[in-house]
């Protein structure tokens, strides 16, 4: 274990001063003196329990666990937030600028570069979007407040064996409410098992080393059962009247899913091995034939959306192109440019909605629902290529 570091007694301040804008709670204080004994009995040392939580306040995590856009957000939405030209034309970028430790981490845990980097991409927008919330504040408020409390327990053990083991400076265990933090935003019990050192420094750092996250990101995977000989999957069609199996799950042979009249939409064979037949909307749209790597990359978040969007993300690095079969809506969702486009629009209509960022927040969403009503629209807040249509004919 490594001594305290200027970092730590930062980290620590930082936290001290969070405290001071909101007391805890007797419930808090009594909740934490509970936590203090499992977390001495999970292997957390006193000192360094008590100097990351003394005057601990709770924040706001908990409103959050409700709301996670991979499984309240229309796929459509979530898609064209995702994956879009400037994604897309990053993600060459990084592939360029990180070649070096991209190979290597290939060639150590097989999983191919496109799908390392597609990782980054989702999770952080390739490092823009680490998060600001410090670990420790959101796990502890997690471990007293709303539900999977013994879960998030963990999560804060886990964060501060991080602190005690020194692999992260202190002052760099920022990141979501619910406690991902880094790169590709591991949450702090999968750092324990999976972090590598991949630049060779002796600390494996996902914050601070890109090779680092870069290479535990691959390692996650290839220890998820990500196999190189196979692809993640591909879009397919499926006959109207199917009425067979369907879900990740559900994996039937190739020549299976051949005599159910399912063809890959590019026209090539299907292949050998065996896959699952996923059809993310109701309704309709895109379809896919998904393996055991599709299977690896929900092991990352479990979520259809979220591994789709890594999926995709990483064939349109390969090369390719955007899905054929159109989402099962008359209002598609929109890219970022064109999110940013729409801020930029109402401002002129004179909202005060902030910066044109591309990140729909809670005084775009206003806006949006103002103007929905005002334009006879359904009032729901949602940014779709209707709305943004209409702000362009200057309606």
């Amino acid at each position: 274990m490594r001594e305290t570091s200027k970092s730590t007694i930062s980290f620590l301040a930082l936290v001290g001063l969070l405290s001071l804008a909101a007391p805890a709670s007797a419930d808090f204080r009594s909740c934490m003196a509970s936590v203090r004994g499992e977390a001495l009995s999970a292997g957390v040392s006193a000192a360094t329990f008590d100097g990351a939580t003394r005057g601990l306040a709770p924040n706001d995590a908990a409103s959050f666990l409700d709301n996670q856009p991979e499984f309240t957000t229309p796929i459509w939405d979530y898609m064209a937030g995702l994956v879009d030209e400037d994604r897309v034309r990053d993600g060459r970028a990084r592939l360029r600028d990180y070649a070096t430790p991209l190979a290597s981490a290939e060639k150590l845990y097989g999983v191919d570069r496109a799908t390392i980097v597609a990782v980054w991409g989702v999770e952080s927008d390739f490092g823009r979007g680490i998060g600001k919330r410090p670990l420790v504040q959101s796990l502890a408020t997690l471990s007293c407040e709303g539900r999977r409390q013994a879960f998030f327990r963990g999560e804060l053990f886990a964060t501060l064996k991080i602190i005690q083991n020194g692999d992260v400076p202190a002052s760099a265990l920022v990141g979501s409410w619910a406690g991902a933090f880094g790169h590709t935003q591991f949450m702090p019990s999968t750092f324990l098992r999976f972090a590598v050192d991949h630049d060779g420094d002796g600390r494996r750092d996902v914050v601070g080393s890109i090779p680092d996250a870069l290479g535990s990101t691959a390692n996650y995977l290839r220890r998820s059962g990500w196999d190189p000989e196979q692809t993640w999957g591909f879009e397919v069609t499926v006959p109207k009247d199917y009425s067979g199996p369907t879900g990740r799950k559900a994996k039937q042979s190739m020549p299976y899913w051949a005599g159910r009249g399912v063809k890959r939409v590019d026209g090539k064979p299907l292949g050998s091995g065996t896959a699952g037949l996923i059809q993310p909307a109701e309704g309709g749209g895109p379809a896919f034939l998904v393996t055991g790597n599709f299977d690896a990359l929900f092991a990352y978040n479990a979520s259809i959306s979220y591994a789709l969007a890594i999926a995709h993300l990483s064939d349109r690095l390969r090369g390719g192109g955007p899905f054929v079969t159109p989402w099962p809506t008359d209002d598609p969702g929109l890219t970022r440019a064109e999110r940013r486009e729409l801020q930029t629009l109402l401002t002129k209509r004179g909202y005060d909605i902030g910066p044109a960022d591309g990140a729909i927040g809670e005084k775009t969403r206003q806006a949006i629902a103002d103007l929905q009503t005002k334009a006879g629209m359904t009032r729901d807040g949602r940014p779709g290529t209707k709305l943004l249509n209409l702000l362009r004919s200057g309606q």
